[in-house]
This record gives C-alpha cells, sequence and structure tokens, in this order.
C-alpha cells in the first residue's frame, strides 16, 4: 500500500460473513469539526451483522464498510476541531457507510472522548454503542426501582446490569445459568435462566424493562411491567400500543462517554470482552457474533 491508502473490510452484496472482503482504498480527510482517526481497535454490534445480511437496510445499497465503535489515535483535525489535536488517544462512534473496519476512519469530534490512560484500546472500543445504548435507556431509573434486563450477559446488557445497579436499582435479569456467577458479579440481585424459566410467571412487577432480545419479549414483558412502569425496547422492530412501550435508539455523544469513561477510571464499569481477533479474522467474529452465545463483547484489533 503507498502513503495514501489503506485496508478498508467492504462488502460488495448483501449476505453471510463471507461477503465481507478486505480492500484498499485511499485514506480519507476529515472534513470541518471531524478528525481522522488511526484505528487501534473496533468491536462488532448485532446492528453489524443485521446491515451486513441485509435485515436492516439504513446504510442503503452496498459497497459500504461496517464499524460504528473505535478506539485509536488522532492523527488529523479538521477545520473547527479545538477539542482534539494529532497524537490524542480518543474512542467513540462514527457512523454511516464509512465505518471502523478500516485501518483509518473520519468521525466528527462530539461522537468522542478522550481514552482514559488506564483502559487500553481494545476495551475502550468495546464500549462506546453498547455503554451508550445502555446509558441513555436507564436515564430515567431511580434508587429502590425494579428494573428488568433481558439477555443481561450480553455486550448491552452486562453494561445496563451494573448502570441500574451504579443508580441503586434492584436489578433482575434473564440469562443462561452459566451466566449467572458472572452476572451476579456485576451486582445483579436476582436471575432467571429463560431456557428452563418463563420469566413472566417467575417474579414480582417492575419498574422498567429493558428488553434486549425482541421478538415476543416486549409483548410478553408488559405482563411483569408496574402500571407506572416503563418498558424500554431496544430490539423490536414493531412498536406496541401501550403508554408504557418506548422503542430506544441510541445516539452517539462524547459528552456522554465522557461520563462513562470517568466511572470506567473510578472502577465502577467494566465492559466484558468475550474474546480479541485480528481484523483480519473479520468473517470468523461475524459468524461467532451472530450465534447470539456471546458475552460481552468481540474486539477486532487493528495493529
Amino acid at each position: 500500500m503507498t502513503n495514501n491508502s489503506m485496508r478498508a473490510i467492504t462488502q460488495r452484496t448483501l449476505g453471510g460473513p463471507e461477503v465481507l472482503e478486505s480492500v484498499e482504498v485511499a485514506v480519507p480527510r476529515p472534513g470541518p469539526g471531524e478528525v481522522l482517526i488511526r484505528v487501534a481497535a473496533t468491536s462488532i454490534n448485532a446492528a453489524d451483522w443485521k446491515l451486513r445480511s441485509g435485515a436492516v437496510t439504513k446504510l442503503g445499497p452496498p459497497p459500504f464498510t461496517l464499524g460504528f465503535d473505535l478506539s485509536g489515535t488522532v492523527t488529523r483535525a479538521g477545520a473547527e476541531v479545538t477539542e482534539f489535536a494529532p497524537g490524542d488517544e480518543v474512542f467513540g462512534n462514527v457512523l454511516g457507510r464509512n465505518g471502523a473496519y478500516a485501518d483509518y476512519v473520519v468521525a466528527p469530534a462530539d461522537f468522542l472522548t478522550r481514552k482514559p490512560a488506564a483502559l487500553d484500546h481494545a476495551h475502550a472500543a468495546a464500549l462506546p454503542t453498547a455503554a451508550l445504548t445502555a446509558w441513555q435507556a436507564l436515564t430515567d431509573v431511580r434508587a429502590g426501582q425494579r428494573v428488568l434486563v433481558h439477555a443481561a450477559a450480553g455486550g448491552v446488557g452486562h453494561l445496563a446490569v451494573q448502570l441500574a445497579k451504579a443508580r441503586g436499582a434492584y436489578v433482575i435479569g434473564t440469562a443462561r445459568t452459566a451466566n449467572h456467577e458472572f452476572l451476579r458479579g456485576l451486582g445483579a440481585d436476582e436471575l432467571i435462566d429463560y431456557t428452563t424459566t418463563d420469566f413472566t410467571t417467575a417474579i414480582e412487577p417492575v419498574d422498567l424493562v429493558f428488553d434486549l432480545v425482541g421478538g415476543d419479549y416486549a409483548e410478553r414483558s408488559l405482563r411483569v411491567l408496574a402500571p407506572h412502569g416503563r418498558m424500554v425496547d431496544a430490539q423490536g422492530e414493531e412498536p406496541l400500543a401501550d403508554p408504557r412501550y418506548h422503542r430506544h435508539y441510541f445516539h452517539p455523544s462524547g459528552a456522554d462517554l465522557g461520563e462513562i469513561a470517568a466511572l470506567v477510571a473510578a472502577g465502577r464499569l467494566r465492559g466484558e470482552i468475550d474474546r480479541v481477533m485480528p481484523l483480519a479474522d473479520v468473517v470468523e467474529a461475524h459468524r461467532l457474533s451472530e450465534s447470539g452465545r456471546v458475552r460481552g463483547k468481540i474486539v477486532l484489533t487493528n495493529p
């Protein structure tokens, strides 16, 4: 590759993990309010393989490069950027058709925050989308409330357990028995193995449900939701006609990430990494992520 080219993982068609391919493209240039980042690590979110397969079509037709999360080093700052300079280590989000499965990526400066020195790039890259999804969904949680988190051991769920607990909630999680000890270590008060127990008959009413599963989980969850409660659905596609139901979408926010980074630096929040793989193994990483048997996040590093 030349000094002006880089590797990116793209796809020319929708389909299974095998459609992902490595190509050589020009290094992008940051515009006003943007920075160019040398990507040290990115991570896989469920949205990645839903977009890759065509289950979600928000990026339009291929070709495009996936990757919403990143951690890396600023190499160039665009006009109007005052908070970051070349050499700064940052982490955050990038949205659009030119994502972080690449050597370099351009991101809006206000989607980023400084990486804490004690946090390595792999753990930083595991946080942005998952942590922001949980942080923004649980904004209204108050001490003493009962919170039910579905898929509690997953990439978003294990962070939601910690954040709800940090806000003083009584936290109930659904997860396989194999993950119960892990979740108790994160502060979960009550756990239900969804493979053997129907949660709708196993718990008392809750103040908030955070659904990270989809399917019929939202409708079933309304049965255990208190009359004054709130149902936050981060997975479903069809909204429910119930005033307690709210469809949740995360939004990139360097300011929110700064608060999350402070919790991480203080030892009050930790992101679980299922495994770290090189970016070159992205096809296998997608297969693993799509299996639904991942605890925490899969991180792709870019040495």
